[in-house]
């Protein structure tokens, strides 16, 4: 596997790999990801995360991750990976030292279409909190090109293809 440049990523972004990417997102080996609108977010009197809207969110008006809170977010940008790519999601290097943590669930599969990507993060601060606000830039999304077609894309036996929100472990 190689790890695919910028000219590649855009290529594959304006032949409809990334819904809703833009150039200036584009890095020397990166994409970057912004945060949307909804989280998931653990509440003490149930098992289950609650849903949270956060589209009305702004960096000057953040939802707010406490210390040690846990939650799901989803990306903005919705993917469309082909067979002949894979790729894996990475905090960015500045979320990283401001507290935030990911937990390092995000490989990319080929075949994977149709959805937002779902995000594990965890606030790692012990004393303050972290903001939440969509368009807020996450991550990066490092693509490699595949030896070759994988005889089970992620199109055929993938659960969270078409996942427009983010979503929970479906076991």
């Amino acid at each position: 596997m190689t790890v695919l440049c910028d000219w590649e990523i855009k290529n594959l972004c304006e032949a409809g790999m990334i819904e809703g990417y833009a150039q200036d997102l584009i890095n020397p080996a990166s994409l970057d990801v912004r945060l949307g609108g909804r989280l998931m977010i653990e509440v003490a009197d149930t098992k289950e995360f609650v849903n949270v809207d956060i589209s009305h969110r702004t960096d000057k008006n953040p939802y707010r991750l406490m210390p040690g809170e846990f939650c799901l977010a989803e990306t903005e940008e919705i993917f469309n990976i082909p067979d002949s790519i894979s790729a894996q999601f990475v905090l960015k290097s500045s979320r990283a030292r401001e507290g935030y943590e990911n937990l390092l669930a995000g490989w990319i599969d080929p075949g994977f279409s149709g959805s937002r990507l779902t995000l594990e993060l965890v606030n790692a601060r012990r004393h303050w909190d972290l903001p939440l606000y969509p368009g807020m830039k996450i991550g990066q999304i490092v693509f490699f090109g595949m030896s070759s077609i994988p005889i089970n894309s992620y199109s055929k036996v993938g659960r969270y293809n078409g996942d427009l929100r983010v979503s929970a472990s479906k076991g």
